[in-house]
């Protein structure tokens, strides 16, 4: 099973929105007596567009996520030091026994798995030789806002590169028990976003690309966009992932449920398998109305508060709708780190 994780694009699509993108900026140059781009600046942003590299993965077939995620997987990473280490989304590379670096040129040099971060869904890898990219500079992501001008490029150079707009900043709340606050929504959107690059308009890494969405404006506004998760969250982990693979942060309770919100209500899809929702008689199609007596008000607040009752083990007291009756249904908690097959990767 083979998982691209973005659909085939026509390369054309975005030389032509580029053209557009630089013909508009040259008539606003023009306008206010500013000069083109110099040939270091025209050189200087080719380098950046070449630092954003391939990342290919091999999955085993005993990998808890092989059968929803696939067992080869494909992505954009974005070398980040002269080391040669790649910074990706996490779900290119999570439980792989094997990782590779495509370049520009067509080279392809192996990698090591470094760390895997659930909470944010960061992911690192480091290339076992010499890249021969220049790396990208960390930028600042609390600086963008709504109506911020970005670039979006993904693995392929300056042809996969698109220009964006920031449309919102909030959380996302993941139907995987993920919540990231404060997300970077953009429009329109990039369909090869796996691990692609958000740059700042010097040319900074201020986002790493996770997903399409058809809401990036906020809920129920049909604009489709992608999510990128903030290169903020990373600063502050970055060195506990290089140390020992995985954040030093408290560790949150894990269910194994897989869920919908609709109309405020949550709704379960599924579960899974050998999880603690499972194993606690969790089914499809229950309906979650509240947490030991407690109500909440959409999937976010439902994180909020299950995160809230402590450690993995901690028992986690859902109220299901099952027919006309509640039933409470007590979850021993587990730890998802533990349910993951890691050991081949780091």
């Amino acid at each position: 099973m083979i998982m691209t994780l973005t659909r085939p694009i026509r390369r054309t699509t975005f030389v032509t929105a580029q053209f557009v993108f630089l013909g508009l900026a040259l008539l606003c140059f023009a306008s206010q007596g500013i000069a083109a781009p110099s040939p270091d600046a025209k050189a200087t942003a080719r380098s950046v567009f070449d630092s954003v590299v391939r990342v290919t993965t091999k999955i085993p077939s005993s990998a808890r996520t092989a059968a929803t995620l696939g067992r080869e997987r494909d992505g954009s990473g974005v070398v980040i030091d002269a080391n040669g280490l790649v910074l990706t989304i996490g779900y290119v590379m999570l439980e792989a026994e094997e990782a590779t670096i495509g370049l520009a040129d067509g080279s392809k040099i192996p990698a090591s798995l470094i760390a895997y971060d659930y909470d944010t869904g960061f992911g690192l890898l480091r290339a076992n030789g010499p890249l021969g990219v220049k790396p990208i500079d960390l930028g600042n992501s609390a600086a963008l806002a709504a109506k911020d001008r970005v670039m979006v490029s993904s693995f392929g150079g300056q042809a996969m590169a698109m220009p964006a707009f920031v449309v919102s900043r909030r959380p996302f709340a993941g139907y995987w028990e993920y919540l990231l606050e404060n997300a970077i929504f953009t429009a329109p959107p990039h369909p090869a976003f796996g691990g692609a690059a958000l740059l700042s308009g010097d040319g900074k890494l201020v986002g790493i690309g996770s997903l399409v969405i058809p809401d990036a404006a906020g809920p129920r506004q049909a604009l489709p966009g992608n999510m990128f998760i903030p290169i903020n969250r990373l600063k502050p982990i970055l060195a506990d992932l290089l140390d020992k693979g995985r954040a030093a942060t408290v560790r949150r309770p894990w269910l194994g449920l897989f869920s919908e919100e609709i109309r405020g209500r949550l709704f379960v899809t599924r579960v899974s398998p050998g999880g603690p929702a499972q194993a606690a008689g969790i089914k499809p199609g229950d309906m979650v109305v509240g947490i030991g007596g407690k109500q909440f008000t959409d999937l976010a607040d439902f994180y909020r508060k299950v995160w809230a009752l402590g450690t993995p083990g901690v028992t986690v007291p859902l109220d299901v709708l099952r027919g006309i009756a509640v039933t409470p249904i007590p979850i021993k908690s587990g730890d998802r780190y533990r349910w993951l097959k890691l050991d081949r990767s780091y």
